[in-house]
């Protein structure tokens, strides 16, 4: 299992959802600012901690190393949680996954193998694991899941030109792909990004 905390929307009666999944070392304390800064009233936030200790925060799978054994056991946690929310009551077409750098791949990694539509993925400055691989055994819903995808022009840690090749691997084989770069370093670019992501997460599904 996972922790978790929910932060309720101030519309009370909103069942819409982003499930926001940290980088390396971070933890959910690193995206309390984000509900407040998004300012979309009908939107319920679930911060999530990875499941592995990491120098005072937390990790979704090693690195440097061979990532893939954590990547398959946090996808795993992953879908066990998305089943948890539609249980709760969070319908899976309203449910948005948020994640940065290590929490991007998760986002890709998990959002685009889980086997309902969601309401959108979002990932910030990371990229795809295993890229072909994911195409090859992604089920068929996956070409109905809307994708954002942003990164910086000045990325010390990710280089953009990968990522974005691998955006438009996913794009050429018919994934809806919006990829967007920010003057930026491995971060989140202030209002400039956040109102691109703020207009995805606002748009009807």
């Amino acid at each position: 299992m996972l922790t978790t905390e929910l932060i309720p929307a101030v519309q009370t009666d909103s069942r819409r959802l982003m499930v926001v999944l940290h980088g390396l070392g971070d933890s959910m304390d690193g995206y309390r600012w984000l509900p407040e800064a998004m300012r979309l009233a009908a939107l319920n936030y679930l911060l999530v901690n990875a499941p592995d200790e990491y120098y005072g925060g937390w990790s979704w799978y090693d690195l440097p190393g061979d990532a893939a054994p954590g990547v398959l056991r946090s996808r795993k946690l992953l879908f066990e949680l998305l089943d948890s929310l539609r249980e709760r009551g969070f319908p899976t077409e309203q449910t948005l996954l948020f994640g940065f750098s290590q929490g991007c791949l998760m986002t890709l990694e998990t959002g685009l193998r889980y086997p309902h539509r969601l309401a959108g993925l979002i990932g910030v400055s990371g990229y795809v694991h295993e890229p072909e691989r994911l195409l090859r055994e992604m089920p068929p819903v996956a070409a109905q899941q809307r994708v954002l995808l942003t990164h910086g022009t000045y990325d010390p840690l990710i280089p953009i030109s990968r990522t974005h090749a691998q955006a438009q691997l996913l794009r050429d084989a018919g994934l809806q792909i919006e990829w967007r770069e920010f003057a930026k370093e491995h971060t989140i670019a202030g209002e400039a990004e956040l109102a691109v992501i703020r207009a995805f997460a606002a748009a009807p599904v």
